[in-house]
């Protein structure tokens, strides 16, 4: 008898333990991650990409989670059709050969409850480094229209592209990127 309370309070603590975290299915409606490179040194120009999806892992409790992300980089969107089929193309992100970007977090940090930033791997072109998020905005809470929990936040980071290969027009074109990604997710 005694071993089977045991059992019971270990199975009972366990399967707290799983349920702690939520999950959140990336809403690509509304997530959107963007770019902005220098071109020759005249202006910043901007683009972003239409397709997004993934999920996002959280555990308030514990302050912890995951983040798993692709971008479909055939859905990037500059306003202008011939240079989107240009960046599509092996001198930028060679779609053909390599359709997704994709971010995997390794850690996130959190300021109390606000969660802060994420470390992880980002790959581009077939190459994976390390990259650093910083989340200036981080938001939890019940959607008002759709009553579904949800969770918001902006994240941005800068990466030199030559470090993953896309060196085309270099310095011409800036080499350092910086990436913002407004993100929602809703909780499964």
């Amino acid at each position: 008898m005694r071993k089977s309370l045991i059992a019971i309070a270990i199975a009972s603590t366990l399967s707290a333990s799983a349920f702690a975290a939520d999950t959140y299915t990336i809403d690509a409606r509304h997530t959107f991650p963007s770019f902005e490179v220098s071109h020759l040194g005249f202006s910043i120009q901007r683009g972003r990409f239409n397709k997004t999806s993934g999920t996002i892992t959280l555990d308030m409790a514990d302050h912890s989670g995951s983040i798993d992300i692709s971008i479909d980089a055939t859905s990037i969107d500059t306003g202008l059709a011939e240079l989107e089929k240009h960046m599509q193309g092996e001198d930028f992100f060679d779609v053909a050969k390599y359709p997704a970007i994709t971010f995997k977090s390794k850690s996130l940090r959190f300021d109390g409850d606000r969660l802060t930033g994420a470390d992880g791997d980002f790959t581009l072109l077939g190459v994976t480094r390390p990259v650093q998020l910083k989340v200036d905005q981080f938001r939890c809470g019940q959607h008002p229209m759709t009553k579904v929990v949800m969770c918001g936040a902006n994240a941005t980071t800068a990466i030199k592209r030559s470090e993953f290969g896309m060196t085309k027009y270099a310095p011409a074109v800036g080499d350092e990127v910086k990436i913002a990604i407004q993100v929602e997710a809703m909780r499964k």
